[in-house]
């Protein structure tokens, strides 16, 4: 089939290459004349772990071209998938839908032929009634175009994966043809066995928010239970493990930490509150709320903590911090957990230097005021107190033996609860992390479990600077 792929960021560049791959002819369109030129010369303009091999096969098979021209688009598909930003508006929760519009705006006078136009952005429930009407005031005599639903979900550094395997696939669509039309689309992954579920287009664009709002529930969920356990002197692994056997609950999304970030799951919760609220029912979801305040709570809470480690101050001291991410096998750090607790600790006056495996581009580029190291140990010289932030797989393979020869006090703040703690506490170092007392006794035989309950937060935490509740910043 021609298909047309139109925005060519993370969702668009990936939806665009795989198409290709499975057999369509694609052409990829975007505004951007420099993400055009790279994507057609096989590279791809960020990180994505097997992105770039299948942009190359297939530009250099000629079933992959880009360009930035909305005519080219309209004289050369048959359908038009829309895979633009749907961000946060600036002046509120809700999503900013200007880049869909825009896209309906150009592509749709230029249409000489029946076309189906299907959107795969994140949008509030509504969108493909609001968008049809848009569509047919626009389209010339005689020209008819459809619009269907297709949410993407994909997860960063997985995302090649996601699109050629996925778990299911949705549609959301109004007419038979529309349905024909995207079976034949997604055909080789229909006689893998992927599941397909065909529905109306306002159930398609819930599906999406619906998951998002749930895996952020989750997160929350189990970081609220870890600030019980610091409370308590519980260890949340273990909670979380244990609730993981039950089949009802399962042990993914279940990690206690520094929360969630990136360019989907916070902006969609959002947006699906404000959404809630014009349909006058947002009292049903308004304890996504909490789940947002949740997650903004452990990023001060990991600053309370590294400050409660450092003796009560972060002026004067050195911190070294693993990962700028948000999260693992990415270079995006759009509202990433840890460059806003990194933010935090360099404003009140700590020397910072950072590591990332990818994304030290970016974070430079987003953060001012820390040193950006390309080498972990030279990160970690002379650090007062080491802050592990992304659960990068290379920081997990760090000898704690070699990194405590650099630091200047080996102190660590595992804030993903994802390096074992016992070892590195056999190399000498004082590890904390969220949820997690700072040492658990062992008994000996016949002895009760004694656990002295460790105070791991000083008085920043129990009587925090009032906060915005989304935002985190000072009221």
């Amino acid at each position: 089939m021609r298909l047309t792929v139109i925005g060519t960021g993370y969702l668009g560049a990936v939806h665009a290459a795989c198409m290709a791959d499975i057999g369509h002819d694609v052409l990829g369109v975007d505004t951007d004349t420099r993400k055009i030129e790279a994507l057609a010369a096989g590279r791809a303009p960020f990180f994505e772990p097997g992105l770039p091999e299948i942009l190359t096969r297939n530009t250099e098979d000629g079933r992959l071209r880009f360009t930035s021209s909305l005519q080219e688009a309209a004289d050369f598909g048959d359908l038009h998938f829309v895979c633009v930003g749907t961000p946060q508006r600036p002046d509120s929760l809700a999503a900013d839908l200007r880049h869909v519009e825009a896209v309906v705006d150009g592509l749709v006078p230029l249409l000489t032929r029946d076309s189906l136009i299907v959107g795969k952005s994140t949008v509030p429930v509504g969108t493909t009634r609001a968008l049809s009407r848009r569509v047919a005031a626009r389209l010339r005599p005689g020209v008819d175009a459809e619009v269907a639903w297709n949410p993407e979900f994909l997860r960063e550094g997985y995302a090649v994966q996601d699109t050629l395997r996925p778990d299911r696939l949705v549609v959301g669509v109004t007419s038979p043809r529309a349905d024909q039309l995207l079976r034949a689309v997604y055909d080789s992954m229909l006689r893998a066995g992927v599941a397909y579920v065909s529905t109306d287009p306002a159930t398609a664009e819930l599906v999406k928010v619906a998951a998002n709002s749930f895996l952020a529930t989750k997160i929350s969920f189990i970081n609220a239970m870890a600030e019980v356990c610091d409370a308590s002197g519980a260890d949340v692994v273990t909670l979380a493990d244990a609730l993981g056997h039950d089949v009802r609950i399962g042990r993914r999304f279940l990690s206690a930490g520094l929360g969630f970030g990136g360019g989907c799951l916070p902006k969609d919760i959002r947006a699906f509150l404000a959404r809630a609220e014009e349909l006058q029912v947002g009292e049903a979801v308004s304890f996504l709320r909490q789940v947002d305040r949740i997650n903004h709570r452990q990023r001060r809470r990991t600053v309370d903590l590294a400050r409660h480690l450092l003796g009560g101050a972060f002026a004067g001291r050195r911190v070294a911090v693993l990962g700028a991410t948000f999260k693992p096998d990415s270079d995006d750090v759009r509202d990433s957990p840890a460059l806003a607790v990194t933010a935090e600790i360099v404003a009140e006056g700590a020397d910072v230097s950072v590591h990332d495996p990818e994304g030290l581009d970016n974070a430079r580029a987003a953060l001012s005021g820390p040193t950006y190291c390309t080498d972990v140990m030279e990160a970690c010289r002379d650090a007062d107190v080491v802050l592990h932030l992304t659960e990068w797989r290379r920081y997990r393979e760090l000898d704690p033996v070699k990194l405590a020869e650099v630091v200047r006090a080996p102190r660590l703040l595992d804030a993903r609860n994802a390096l074992d703690p016992a070892a590195w506490r056999v190399a000498g170092w004082h590890v904390r992390a969220l949820g997690r007392p700072a040492h658990v006794p062992q008994p000996g035989p016949g002895d009760a479990l004694r656990v002295t309950i460790p105070q791991a937060f000083g008085p920043d935490c129990t009587a925090p600077t009032p906060r915005d509740p989304l935002s985190g910043a000072p009221k």
